[in-house]
């Protein structure tokens, strides 16, 4: 039985934490625990966050054996892009897109 976490608009790019999810995909779940505990990256606290969670809904909530678990699946979505603006020269203004993430993890029995 799958069991999935999700933490919506995290204020990190989408195409950073994909970069980090690679590393655990497929995984079993305290390896890909120990793996973003070493990662030094800003998004490897995010997403070991949810992986923490969704290990936390498999054992509590649909009582799986924490040992067996594995990432099934995990990817970032795009969120709300939120718009800022950056005063430039002769009175103009540039675009600032800071874009945000929706991170989901899935994890599984094997």
């Amino acid at each position: 039985m799958e069991v999935k976490s999700t933490a919506k608009t995290v204020r990190i790019a989408p195409r950073k934490v994909r970069l980090v999810l690679d590393l655990v995909r497929g995984k079993d779940a305290k390896e890909a625990l120990a793996i973003l505990k070493f990662t030094p990256n800003h998004a490897s606290e995010a997403v070991y966050k949810v992986v923490k969670s969704a290990m936390a809904n498999a054992t509590h909530n649909h009582q799986m054996d924490e040992d067996k678990l594995y990432v099934k699946a995990c990817y970032a979505n795009e969120g709300v892009t939120l718009k800022r603006f950056r005063p430039v020269s002769k009175g103009r203004a540039h675009s600032i897109l800071k874009r945000t993430s929706h991170i989901t993890v899935v994890v599984d029995e094997r």
